[in-house]
């Protein structure tokens, strides 16, 4: 099974910031390159942390309204600061959370929920930036056809993992939603074999023995 990495999906020309890059400069990054975020790195290329629309649009909320409402009073000391700030050292959020080119995509994917973040800077071994990968550069693995699923599973889960024959066991996939059939020589491999489908790239769901069913048209227990 061939698992797409980061590496295969990250934007390899990166749009980069330093600490001292005042806000205008900043801002006229995002619309001169069409991004929305940028990495901020030292002298050696490490990101130190990442600046986004958000935090530029964080300044317009601090000015001074018009009817005289109190500007930015939802915001504690910290973000307040932030929002004053004039340079993309002072606006960033940090420390940044960074991927691996190394990594799978279901990893990328575990450590953007987990810091609810929308893109991560990739560095190498050393932390010096390579890449970056975004939410939408992760979903590209749900672009592929129903054909190369179906034919994945079949080939390298059922056949070369599972060591199961073509009049054993057959996926059908659609719209990314495999469907099982056939028979399997010891109960024990039902949930193996779903645990296997669901890792494969572009899958959206399988749906399991106990949810359809003994009589659905999942795989049968001999």
């Amino acid at each position: 099974m061939q698992h797409r990495t980061v590496h295969d999906v990250m934007t390899r020309e990166v749009v980069t910031a330093r600490s001292d890059t005042p806000f205008k400069e900043v801002a006229a990054l995002f619309h001169r390159n069409d991004v929305t975020a940028i990495p901020v790195i030292d002298d050696q290329g490490r990101p130190l942390g990442v600046v986004s629309e958000a935090d530029l649009i964080r300044k317009e909320a601090v000015l001074p309204d018009p009817e005289g409402r109190d500007p930015g009073r939802w915001l504690d000391a910290h973000d307040r600061a932030r929002a004053e700030a004039e340079t993309a050292g002072g606006l960033m959020t940090s420390p940044a959370v960074t991927a691996r080119a190394g990594w799978s995509v279901a990893e990328a994917a575990r450590a953007m929920d987990k810091h609810k973040v929308k893109r991560l800077p990739v560095v190498d071994e050393v932390g010096r930036l390579v890449g970056i990968v975004s939410r939408s550069d992760l979903l590209q693995v749900f672009l592929r056809h129903d054909s190369a699923i179906r034919e994945e599973i079949n080939h390298d889960v059922l056949g070369q993992t599972l060591w199961l024959a073509p009049d054993e066991v057959r996926a059908a996939v659609h719209d990314g939603v495999v469907t099982l059939t056939g028979r399997v020589p010891r109960r024990s491999l039902v949930p193996i074999t779903e645990q296997l489908c669901r890792a494969v790239d572009g899958v959206v769901a399988v749906p399991s023995l106990s949810a359809l069913g003994e009589t659905s048209r999942f795989v049968g227990l001999a």
